[in-house]
């Protein structure tokens, strides 16, 4: 079995719509896809009604945290979407982004970059917009010349001169939440350091003790060292280690199923869910 547990369409900040997501999914020759977009669930039905025969869906989603000043990514996977408690995080996250991403134009025009408000909503389209779409913006103009050119000190990295913060969880409560919601917690790429800062192995312990499941190991932000590393970690702590693309589209260079999670991981993550099941396709619409 392939299993790619980490994917974004374009309800947060991905190029391909579930539905194409999912097909290109089974084109990869995937047996088992997570669609985790960013603080949201709206891509799930689209995606389930285009499933393709052949290939299972795991519903999930990436969720927003900091601690100790550092932000951080934790995916969940086959949670009850409908958890009030969950569902109000959520959107809580999610409504902060637009007068982020607001607040990034502003910094960004201050700093000289003619970057406007209506080109990041065109890029954003109807997903939830969030720095990658300011990023892209950017190289629209020539300022960077990736996305990731963006993610710097120099422009929209934590603590960059036109970041700005928005509501996040704080892990601990995020792992709380998607327990009481039935679902299962992953970190994903915790020692990510092109990114920023990362918490240190002493934090993710405490997220462990907390309740968290697992840490992506393999990952594209990861390289063999840090691999080793954290596979290390995991033992110690007891966490499921999983290895996921982090697919965003034609938005980043990554590879539907260029990093894969074991299928004995997969299945004691689908033991520990109860508030989902994985989704089997039946042969979704053709495109």
């Amino acid at each position: 079995m392939r299993i790619d547990l980490h994917t974004h369409s374009t309800a947060s900040d991905g190029t391909d719509s579930p539905a194409e997501l999912v097909r290109n999914a089974a084109a990869a020759g995937l047996d088992v896809v997570a669609l985790t977009d960013h603080d949201t669930t709206r891509g799930h039905a689209e995606a389930i009604a285009a499933l393709p025969e052949g290939l299972t869906l795991v519903t999930g989603a990436e969720l927003s945290c900091r601690m100790d000043g550092i932000g951080l990514h934790m995916l969940a996977y086959l949670f009850d979407p409908a958890e009030p408690a969950l569902l109000a995080e959520r959107e809580l996250v999610r409504d902060d982004r637009v007068p982020r991403a607001r607040g990034m134009v502003a910094k960004l025009q201050e700093l000289g970059v003619p970057v406007t408000w209506e080109q990041v909503a065109r890029i954003a389209g109807d997903g939830s917009v969030g720095r990658p779409h300011v990023a892209e913006a950017l190289v629209e103009l020539g300022v960077v010349p990736d996305v990731s050119g963006a993610f710097t000190s120099e422009w929209l990295a934590d603590g960059g001169r036109a970041y700005v913060e928005k509501h996040e969880l704080d892990p601990v409560d995020a792992i709380r939440l998607v327990k009481a919601a039935g679902g299962v917690t992953v970190f994903a790429h915790p020692l990510a350091v092109k990114r920023g800062q990362v918490l240190s192995e002493a934090s993710i312990a405490r997220l462990a003790e907390a309740g968290l499941d697992g840490i992506e190991v393999d990952h594209m932000d990861h390289d063999e060292a840090t691999r080793a590393r954290l596979r290390g970690l995991a033992q110690e702590l007891g966490l499921l280690t999983t290895g996921s693309s982090d697919y965003h589209g034609s938005r980043k260079t990554c590879r539907l199923g260029e990093y894969t999670t074991d299928p004995e991981i997969y299945g004691e993550i689908t033991r520990r869910a109860s508030g989902a099941f994985p989704v089997p396709g039946a042969g979704g619409p053709a495109a």
